[in-house]
């Protein structure tokens, strides 16, 4: 069985000093390093029924490597849903939430609830959040019994959400596949078809009692293809740009997309994987819904033939996923 999580959400209901090991240097706390000047640089919010969606999407991906979409035809009432049940999971009392759904690595049990608290890199830092993981799709990929039985209506939520991913995910592939001059359904199949992995995970991130000096997420960029985030109206969210760290602007109804490493890699670099992290909140509950795009485990991914030539080579090694996850996982050189 798993050992108790460590949880910022129990250190939340006994508030204090934070606790060293959540207290990032100088040089990565959020107080010091987040821009607050004039004119930051506005992430761009795409209206997917405008002609020019597409371009916009792929002059953002390559610009910026994050943007938001609007008119997605995601409805409301799925996302309130999916919304609904993940508050109440983590409304949940600590020990039904840890006895019923903790992950547990060490056996194998890597989806499930969890902290990044119990994260341990020897010699480093901590990070301001607990999660719900868990895969969605295909079929052969869901483990049923890591999905809450409480609260009522958990599964049913995640099922339609993923339906409406999966549709969103295929008009974004395509635009995307357009910007690199390619057939619409060039993407979709380059990161396998209808084998894609979609990922659900729920971060939660309670009130922190110096937010100045933490994190909710460290910085990174995901391993994923993309990743589309729904977001709570708490602000956090920052991605790097310019050599500053700057706001995501909370844009009620949209949906974030993270440009991610796979298809970094596979445009050989002329879409850029955003480098992104999570400030917190003293009084205020951040919560955030990414759905990560991934292709299956043993699928190869690497620089497209047709995107490498003698002025453009190959930025990157063409590899099976699982051993591109490994390598960044753990440090390892590309």
């Amino acid at each position: 069985m798993a050992g108790a999580v460590q949880s910022p959400q129990a250190l939340a209901s006994s508030p204090g000093a934070l606790p060293p090991e959540l207290t990032r240097s100088e040089h990565e706390q959020p107080g010091a390093t987040t821009f607050r000047g004039a004119a930051p640089p506005e992430i761009p919010v795409i209206d997917m029924s405008s002609s020019n969606a597409g371009c916009s999407m792929a002059e953002a991906a390559r610009e910026y490597g994050i943007f938001q979409v609007v008119n997605h035809g995601v409805p409301a009432s799925a996302v309130c849903e999916l919304q609904r049940v993940g508050r109440e999971f983590f409304a949940l009392p600590q020990e039904e939430k840890q006895r019923r759904y903790a992950m547990d690595p060490a056996s194998g049990k890597t989806e499930g609830y969890g902290s990044t608290m119990q994260q341990d890199i020897p010699g480093g830092k901590k990070t301001w959040a607990d999660f719900l993981y868990h895969n969605l799709s295909p079929p052969t990929a869901v483990d049923g019994a890591v999905w809450p039985e409480n609260p009522k209506g958990y599964k049913e939520a995640n099922e339609e959400y993923c339906g409406h991913m999966r549709r969103l995910t295929r008009s974004l592939f395509e635009c995307l596949s357009a910007g690199l001059g390619m057939d619409e359904g060039f993407m979709a199949e380059a990161f396998g078809g209808d084998e894609v992995v979609f990922l659900q995970k729920i971060n939660f991130y309670p009130p922190c009692p110096q937010p100045e000096l933490a994190l909710g997420v460290a910085p990174h960029t995901d391993m994923s293809a993309l990743t589309v985030l729904v977001p709570n109206e708490v602000p956090g969210l920052q991605a790097f740009k310019d050599n500053h760290w700057y706001d995501v602007e909370y844009v009620p109804g949209a949906l974030i997309v993270h440009i991610g490493d796979q298809i970094e890699i596979l445009s050989n670099g002329r879409y850029k994987a955003v480098l992104h992290r999570t400030t917190v909140s003293k009084e205020k509950t951040r919560m955030s819904w990414p759905v990560f795009v991934e292709p299956p485990t043993e699928h190869v991914v690497g620089p497209h033939p047709r995107l490498v030539n003698g002025e453009c080579p190959a930025k990157y090694k063409a590899k099976k996923f699982k051993d591109y996850k490994y390598c960044k996982i753990n440090k390892l050189p590309q």
